[in-house]
């Protein structure tokens, strides 16, 4: 039994012992004892209110102990249930101190469980992002409820990868310290995740996918339709006095070729590495079922496209950038803590192309924008829009 049980039992030794001692006591008592007999009475009294105390001590005991089972097979039952999550999961402090781990979260920090415990969380991130991370667990407190992030962690060996990250804090009662629930998946995985989510039916009808590495010019045959699997396609034509112009960008699903365009210098290089369909015009011009999925894709650029224009049209730099931005923001975001991340990290020459702006001038409004804390840059360099 516990310590409650050991306590007990000692007490009621005791008790007993005393007992055994008044018994002897009055066995050996004679006339000629100079003890009253009221106070060898009174000690009865007293012995027996002992051993009813110690009864009652020892059913509470028994209680307590009952009490301690129940509460250690809840706590064995949690821990079954946590280890059976296959995702890695975590329960810190609000600072971010580890308190509990899963076999999951072990494996995917790649350190021990029983390393975990105790250390911060935030140790086990790049140098580059603890910082931020750190900012993000203040905001947290202060705005309650689920939210996701990503993060990028540094295993013990290896190099470093990212992670999305699933937090909400977990209220307790009045006076009790805030704990957060952390669910940590690999970018990766999520990524496998969506696409099974999304399945694209053009696999069910054989079109191979090709992949284009970041920088790339994707070539333009006028017999066939490009579509995005994945990654991020520049779209672009040239003035007359050779200046490049941007007149799309193409994101997943979206379909682009030479046979979709009226303009005579057409060039799509890829911003990301890409993977993509090549659907012989044929296809598309002798079967609904194409046309049914790529017309409203082929409709969405036009809307695109028409946006860019009204960039263009804007006098001023600063405004085309700004209206730029928010384009971006609705083709390629992706929402985080601080605003919406830009999946696709576009370089200041990228974004003065589509301002038909110089480098120089769009890295000048940049930091004009995160001075003003309406940008920010991740630490893979991708854009964030805070309050763009």
């Amino acid at each position: 039994m516990g310590a409650y049980s050991m306590n007990a039992t000692a007490f009621t030794q005791q008790v007993k012992a005393m007992s055994d001692r008044l018994v002897h006591l009055y066995q050996g008592i004679d006339t000629s004892s100079s003890l009253p007999l009221s106070a060898l009475s009174e000690l009865g009294i007293a012995s027996e209110r002992l051993q009813l105390a110690a009864k009652m001590l020892y059913q509470q005991n028994q209680q307590l102990s009952l009490a301690d089972q129940t509460v250690e097979a809840e706590r064995q039952r949690y821990q079954e249930l946590l280890e059976f999550i296959p995702d890695a999961c975590l329960l810190t402090d609000a600072a971010g101190t580890i308190q509990e781990a899963n076999q999951a979260a072990a494996k995917l920090l790649k350190r021990q469980q029983s390393f975990l415990i105790g250390r911060s969380l935030t140790a086990l991130l790049t140098h580059e992002t603890r910082q931020h991370f750190q900012t993000q667990l203040q905001r947290l407190q202060q705005r309650p409820g689920k939210q996701e992030w990503q993060v990028r962690l540094q295993p013990a060996q290896g190099v470093a990868f990212d992670v999305s990250v699933l937090v909400e804090v977990n209220r307790q009662q009045a006076n009790q310290p805030l704990t957060l629930r952390w669910l940590l998946r690999h970018a990766s995985d999520c990524n496998q995740v969506e696409a099974q989510k999304q399945p694209d039916s053009n696999t069910d009808l054989g079109y191979p996918l090709q992949v284009y590495h970041k920088g790339e010019t994707i070539p333009l045959n006028p017999e066939t339709i490009w579509q995005v699997h994945s990654g991020l396609v520049k779209l672009t034509t040239f003035s007359d006095s050779g200046q490049e112009v941007l007149v799309g960008l193409a994101g997943a699903k979206a379909p682009f070729g030479s046979s979709l365009t009226a303009l005579p210098l057409y060039q799509a290089t890829a911003l990301a590495d890409t993977q993509l369909w090549c659907i012989p015009l044929t296809d598309f011009a002798t079967s609904p079922e194409l046309k049914q999925q790529l017309l409203p894709q082929i409709s969405q650029r036009l809307r695109q496209t028409e946006l860019l224009v009204a960039v263009y049209g804007q006098p001023r730099v600063a405004d085309r950038l700004h209206n730029l931005l928010q384009l971006l923001k609705q083709e390629i975001g992706q929402p985080v803590a601080d605003g919406t991340r830009l999946l696709v990290r576009l370089t200041h020459e990228d974004l003065a192309t589509a301002c038909c702006t110089t480098r120089v001038t769009i890295t000048r409004l940049l930091k004009k924008l995160q001075q003003q804390k309406k940008l920010s840059v991740d630490s893979k360099r991708h854009l964030i829009l805070n309050n763009l």
